[in-house]
């Protein structure tokens, strides 16, 4: 024994000791924009299917470990095999389970920033050679050369489609380069694909294409961000790979069962969908006309807009308005930018009547 302070830092693994607690900054706040979710109520059948759902589970049994009637409604949903699917705790627990699987100390992943932090931060984790390909700063395209070349030495490349937080859509060219001309596994994250226009998704590639992976979610577009559900489609030799080192029963049995009801009614949140994307549309031609204001064409379901003294705005929007946005203006690419959730039409005027008052003086 001995008097030395007890530090569990100093205790923890060298990769991990810069790491604090995940914080979204979040305030209590009348409106909501920072999180990319789904704002609006869910739809009345929709949301009936999702209580009588709970309401009938048992939750004195463990849940399936692989959850295999959910699986099996996505791969209805996808025209693939069940062992082509594999359900995780929210897309995060999916990303780092393949970075834990098919990466490690010495092998590198590559992705193309300003793009999903966590991407990142989960290569640390893993003790994994990250290796940035930025994208040109003006319009936020892809350097495709440089991804090539870069994904030739790499175990993972991972693209985002649409991208966060950028909105923008990845060139089929480019996925279909990264599988004739590399070694890599792929993963193309389409967390917001169901606000892109039909034809963005690259999940019946997969079928043909052992490398190529797609991950979704059901955060978004079905309204569940807090149920923690994602999916992953991949080749079957992949789904087992991560079967056998996942956490145990990481999918409790309330998820599953809400997530398979929300599956089977999907077609229900196709008019709130089809609001959102007008809304998008009409919310970015509202803040292009705030003098100071630009703003990047997105096919998700939150706009990027530059303006100046962004961290400012964004903290007199949460003191002075009530509302709460994304403040991405620190981080590499992004000076200037603020991240705004596209919301139901009353969100969208308050936030664009704040920004107005805020930046115009009016």
């Amino acid at each position: 024994m001995t008097d030395t302070p007890f530090e569990a830092k100093a205790r923890a693994r060298e990769a991990l000791q810069t790491f604090e607690p995940y914080d979204p900054a979040f305030t209590p706040s009348k409106i909501n924009l920072s999180a990319n979710e789904n704002t609006y109520s869910l739809p009345e059948g929709y949301g009936r299917a999702l209580a009588e759902a709970m309401a009938s589970t048992a939750l004195n049994r463990y849940p399936d470990p692989m959850a295999n009637e959910l699986r099996d409604a996505i791969a209805e949903r996808h025209g693939v095999e069940r062992r082509a699917i594999i359900v995780g705790n929210g897309g995060d627990e999916l990303l780092f389970n393949l970075l834990f699987t098919f990466c490690g100390p010495g092998k590198r992943l590559v992705s193309c920033p300003p793009d999903f932090s966590e991407y990142a931060l989960f290569a640390q984790m893993n003790e994994v050679d990250y290796v940035p390909v930025w994208r040109r700063l003006d319009d936020f395209s892809l350097d495709v050369e440089a991804l090539v070349e870069a994904a030739c030495d790499a175990a993972l490349v991972i693209l985002t489609s649409p991208n966060n937080p950028t909105g923008d859509v990845l060139d089929h060219a480019v996925i279909r380069r990264l599988l004739d001309e590399t070694d890599a596994l792929v993963l193309v994250d389409e967390a917001y694909v169901e606000f892109a226009p039909e034809g963005t998704s690259v999940v019946s590639w997969v079928a043909d294409n052992p490398r190529l992976m797609v991950l979704r979610t059901l955060s978004k577009a079905f309204g569940l961000a807090g149920l923690r559900c994602g999916y992953l489609v991949a080749a079957p030799e992949v789904v087992d790979m991560l079967g056998a080192i996942r956490q145990i029963y990481s999918v409790d049995v309330l998820a599953q069962a809400v997530a398979l009801a929300a599956i089977r009614k999907r077609d229900l949140l196709v008019p709130t969908i089809e609001k959102i994307v007008s809304e998008r549309e009409r919310l970015g031609v509202s803040l292009s006309g705030i003098e100071g204001v630009t703003v990047w064409p997105s096919a998700a379901n939150f706009v990027l807009a530059r303006m100046r003294d962004a961290a400012q705005v964004r903290a007199r929007l949460r003191d002075e308005h009530s509302i709460l946005v994304r403040d991405f203006s620190a981080a590499p690419g992004l000076e200037g930018c603020l991240r705004i959730t596209v919301g139901t039409p009353e969100e969208n005027d308050c936030v664009v009547s704040a920004l107005t008052t805020l930046l115009e003086g009016k």
